[in-house]
């Protein structure tokens, strides 16, 4: 149950918020315990309660910026239950805003901050939840949310720059398909009305054109239902664990977008483990955690391989190597980390050096793709327009007939 409230904090500036109790007795308790002095209490209701849920979408960007934020608080010495409540104040989204009070109120409830946060999993993940369980563990928890910040926001950085190698190509083919069936569906029936006013045979790509004309005008509403139930059957079968499997093995084996998604994987991967060894998380669980946030199915199997095999008593690098999917040099930096017992260290160059690689990768593929783009929309409008032309050059002739 949730309860809307204005109060006054200890330095007499109004607040309001919402926070969640049993009993309206209990978020008096609970606000007090925080120095407010309350003013309004009511259960939630009408505008308030429909400013969000605990259970609504999160954005990334508002955990990178809450785990920065929360970690400088924290470092300052300030506790964290007025961390949250100074956070919870100033965050610009409703649903984390309302995370955040749920936070507050279980962890002064007497949750721990990581079995608070794990009953919101749509705002931190497995992984956030076990580094800051070894935070807590270890009493080292400013620490961990610092590690956690620079993990974050590397694994944002990388994101967007794989996000910026696919929007270009992108944008220009979809413009150039709503360019082509603007033509084919609205220009070439006019130079079809002229063209059959000579009473002459067509040229064959000209006809050809006029025909794919004809059949989009005529009968594309007939086309609509069955492509639409094929799309939403791939779609079904793509979530399916063989589905899944199988489109994320024919993605890494692509020309070139295959070997970006590789490097990036593999930079996720490292700089995950790293990030999760490095914090105190036992190597099992960190592999457990790893494969789960992996994003390939692929990769996520080699990583259970790798941990099956330590429980066996063998290392990460044998099973990793038998996946053929990290690279040599990977392997064996991997396993002269576990010889020589830094492993973490080794993970943090294997993923700055593969951030590096990716880099890299989009401005060389963004390089490549401008040409190809200008080659492939020259094709294609180029055909179109000469099609259309064609029976042009013969004008005179057919005229004179």
């Amino acid at each position: 149950m949730q309860f809307a409230y204005k109060a006054k904090d200890a330095s007499g500036k109004l607040t309001e918020g919402l926070v969640e109790a049993p009993d309206e007795k209990t978020a008096l308790g609970r606000l007090r315990g925080q120095r407010l002095s309350v003013t309004e209490i009511a259960r939630a209701k009408g505008k308030s309660a429909k400013q969000g849920k605990p259970g609504g979408k999160i954005e990334n960007k508002d955990v990178v910026v809450f785990s920065r934020q929360l970690s400088t608080l924290v470092s300052s010495g300030v506790p964290i239950v007025q961390g949250l409540t100074i956070l919870g104040e100033q965050a610009e989204s409703p649903n984390f805003r309302l995370v955040l009070t749920s936070l507050r109120s279980d962890i002064e409830a007497g949750l721990s901050i990581a079995d608070a946060m794990k009953k919101h999993p749509n705002a931190f993940s497995e992984l956030y939840v076990s580094m800051i369980r070894a935070g807590e563990v270890g009493g080292i928890l400013d620490t961990i949310l610092e590690r956690l910040s620079a993990y974050l926001e590397s694994n944002e950085a990388l994101k967007a720059k794989v996000k910026s190698a696919m929007m270009y190509p992108t944008v220009v083919f979809s413009a150039a398909g709503l360019i082509t069936i603007f033509l084919i569906v609205f220009v070439i029936p006019i130079f079809k009305g002229i063209f059959s006013s000579f009473g002459a045979q067509l040229p064959f790509l000209t006809q050809m054109l006029i025909n794919i004309s004809d059949f989009l005008r005529h009968y594309i509403l007939f086309a609509v239902p069955p492509i639409g139930l094929a799309v939403w059957g791939a779609k079904k079968w793509m979530k399916t664990p063989k589905g899944e499997r199988k489109v994320d093995e024919v993605l890494l084996k692509l020309p070139v977008f295959g070997i970006l998604l590789k490097k990036v994987a593999i930079a996720k991967f490292s700089r995950t483990l790293g990030t999760l060894i490095k914090s105190g998380v036992p190597i099992l669980q960190g592999l457990e955690t790893v494969a789960k946030t992996a994003g390939n199915k692929v990769i996520e199997e080699a990583i259970d391989n790798s941990k099956n095999s330590i429980k066996e008593g063998g290392r990460i690098s044998d099973p990793l190597k038998k996946a053929d999917i990290f690279p040599p040099m990977v392997i064996q930096m991997i396993s002269v980390g576990e010889e020589t017992g830094g492993l973490d260290t080794m993970l943090t160059k294997i993923a700055d050096f593969y951030d590096q690689e990716v880099d890299t990768a989009v401005k060389g593929l963004t390089s490549m793709l401008e040409p190809l783009i200008m080659i492939f929309l020259g094709v294609v409008i180029g055909t179109i327009v000469i099609a259309m032309f064609m029976p042009m050059f013969n004008l005179g002739e057919i005229v004179g007939g």
